[in-house]
């Protein structure tokens, strides 16, 4: 089973923090031997300090002390990068809430952006059920690769199979954002004069008036499979068709997808009631 480190702040949200759930006049340095340190007697605290600790000793690190640490995009689920954390590398993640590894050709620790300020935000971090591989889930604030890429996935091995010399430039992305990038790719595309007859995606990014009442017309086809009580694959079907248009139309309007899920991601811990209130404002 996954563990995650937020599963411990239940009694403890609500605080602004520099731990995740901890606030920060309440940290401090780590101990040489890289445990979390609090500087209050708060029980609450202690408590707290113990159970990070317990689970830092319940890691199978491997023979050098060290687990395999993969940054992940929140938002995305993109992989951003793979590195190896110890003990304290972990434990000044928590901390800090900076993605940090530690070099292995250096011998010590190094926090992602340090030199380049594009550094991952940790939101949370998982544990698998091994307990000898860890996931940084947060927000990258900028490109994660040395090269200047999203992330330091963009060589497909199939690619390279078929075509030795292929660019090995297509990042490793999922269903959605393979159709996003597709969707970009026409509007670079629909700029320049074309023969023949346009694509699909085309028409719409060239055709306000076509693309908004394509919208409406899917949403309302959506809308009638579960009035009409259509098959369920009617219904994934028809959500697909809206999804398509609606992000021709988040082109148009240069907005990312990454933007859209991470408004709904700071909606989690606010009611529906709440947030259409606040738009009012």
């Amino acid at each position: 089973m996954a563990i995650s480190y937020n599963a411990l702040a239940q009694t403890l949200q609500g605080r602004s923090t520099c731990f995740f759930f901890v606030p920060k006049a309440l940290c401090i340095k780590q101990r040489s031997r890289s445990t979390v340190v609090f500087a209050s007697n708060d029980k609450n605290i202690i408590a707290l300090q113990s159970k990070v600790d317990n689970l830092l000793d319940r890691i199978k690190w491997d023979e050098k002390g060290l687990a395999v640490a993969i940054a992940q995009n929140v938002d995305t689920g993109a992989v951003l990068m793979q590195g190896f954390a110890n003990r304290e590398a972990l434990s000044t993640t928590i901390t800090s809430r900076k993605a940090t590894f530690f070099s292995r050709s250096r011998s010590t620790l190094w926090t992602k952006g340090e030199t380049s300020n594009n550094f991952i935000n940790v939101l949370d971090v998982y544990i698998d059920c091994d307990r000898d591989s860890i996931i940084y889930l947060g927000t990258p604030d900028g490109p994660t690769c040395h090269t200047g890429a999203e992330t330091c996935y963009y060589t497909s091995v199939l690619d390279q199979l078929i075509d030795d010399e292929a660019s090995g430039e297509k990042l490793a992305s999922t269903t959605l954002y393979s159709l996003e990038s597709i969707i970009s790719k026409r509007k670079e595309e629909s700029t320049v004069p074309q023969e023949g007859k346009p694509s699909w995606t085309r028409r719409l990014l060239t055709d306000d008036a076509l693309l908004c009442s394509k919208i409406r017309e899917e949403a309302d086809e959506l809308c009638r499979t579960l009035e009409d009580k259509e098959e369920v694959s009617r219904t994934a079907s028809e959500m697909a068709d809206v999804l398509y248009h609606a992000m021709v139309l988040l082109s148009k309007r240069d907005v990312k997808f990454e933007d859209v899920l991470e408004v709904l991601r700071k909606r989690f811990s606010q009611s529906g009631i709440e947030e259409k209130q606040s738009r009012s404002k």
